[in-house]
């Protein structure tokens, strides 16, 4: 474990924007782990194949469980039907969001764009201003002043935390994004990294989102029955803590301001049925130095690299038994941090411009 630096402003826009750009830490060069040049080109190639099943399976199943949801809806057995449709709808739509984003997931691009529309939907996450911030956190991963989606600044914010696994805030903020954006207003913060050729866009979107919400109300209102939400926008909230349990392994806890993806992200071994809904992103260190390796690939990228990169967790307990005590320390200790140790056999990186403050050791 080590320290960096206090209490911050996580704010793109305050004086921790100004700090990162001085230091180079804004669009800098990341550490990369030695793979050959071949076998990189051959885990970089798309295929329709294995998104193609996936995603069959996946609105088959979605399908099925609303379905059978709203044949019992009244009764108890449409319980376990809505909750795995939740998690198929407010967790599975998190990284289908993310890899159609991505656009790797298939090789067929208007696939990746159409999947990737259904899931932002989902999400409530609008297309074109997540599409933009994700790109700004892959640029300046946990640069703080810099990365738009740092998820828990420190000291964390642990109430909210805890409703995001029911989605509450997380959703909320989504719905008065929409009508936001549907007015015609980003925020400063939003400005900073989307075109302003793109904006136009984000305003359009919302503001189909809109009657597509105002006709599941109205279909409410029409049937005197909450089921047409149960099937849109309130899995957002039932279904979300599955992509919250997964998303939180992702980076929280770890060094700030590094440009080491082996020190700031965590690859984390789970379950075939998570990894399903995950899509794979559990091999997070792997997917943020190589971002262009589809996600069905991955697997097989952590396998030639596991010996440049620290242990992966064995499991969510292994990972959240790190994170929880981590998190209860940042209340007292803001600076306080997990410190990635490499093996033995990893190349040494360079952490970036403030490494000596950080404790980690430098490449000669």
């Amino acid at each position: 474990m080590a320290k960096a630096s206090g209490r911050r402003n996580y704010s793109l826009t305050g004086p921790e924007t100004e700090k990162a750009l001085a230091l180079g830490l804004a669009n800098a060069e990341w550490y990369r782990c030695a793979i050959p040049r071949a076998r990189l080109k051959e885990l970089m190639q798309r295929s329709d194949g294995p998104a193609t099943r996936d995603t069959l399976i996946w609105f088959a199943l979605l399908a099925l469980t609303g379905g059978l949801g709203a044949v019992f809806w009244g009764s108890w057995l449409a319980v376990p039907f809505f909750l795995v449709y939740g998690v198929l709808y407010g967790s599975a739509g998190d990284s289908r969001w993310h890899e159609c984003g991505h656009g790797t997931a298939f090789r067929t691009q208007w696939k990746n764009e159409a999947v990737y529309q259904i899931a932002c939907f989902m999400m409530i996450r609008n297309p074109v201003v997540w599409r933009w911030s994700h790109s700004r956190h892959h640029t300046d991963t946990i640069i703080v002043g810099r990365d738009p989606e740092i998820i828990t600044p420190r000291p964390p914010e642990l109430l909210k935390v805890a409703l995001n696994f029911f989605g509450l805030l997380d959703a909320t903020h989504g719905l008065r994004n929409m009508l936001r954006y549907a007015a015609g207003r980003l925020t400063a913060d939003e400005c900073d990294f989307i075109p302003a050729e793109e904006r136009p866009k984000v305003f359009a979107v919302a503001r189909v989102w809109i009657v597509i919400y105002a006709a599941t109300l109205l279909a409410c209102a029409l049937t005197r029955s909450v089921l047409p939400l149960m099937l849109i926008g309130l899995p957002r909230l039932y279904g979300a803590w599955h992509h919250v349990l997964t998303g939180l392994m992702q980076h929280i806890g770890l060094a700030e301001d590094v440009l080491d993806h082996r020190l700031n992200s965590r690859t984390v071994y789970i379950n075939p049925f998570s990894r399903f809904v995950y899509w794979n992103m559990n091999y997070h260190v792997e997917h943020h130095m190589f971002p262009m390796v589809p996600y069905h690939a991955l697997p097989a990228l952590h396998r030639e690299m596991l010996a440049d990169c620290p242990p992966p967790y064995t499991g969510f307990w292994d990972a959240y038994r790190e994170i929880v005590p981590t998190l209860f320390r940042q209340l007292r200790d803001p600076a306080y941090f997990v410190h990635r140790t490499l093996p033995p056999t990893a190349r040494p990186g360079q952490p970036g411009p403030l490494a000596a403050e950080l404790g980690f050791p430098v490449a000669a």
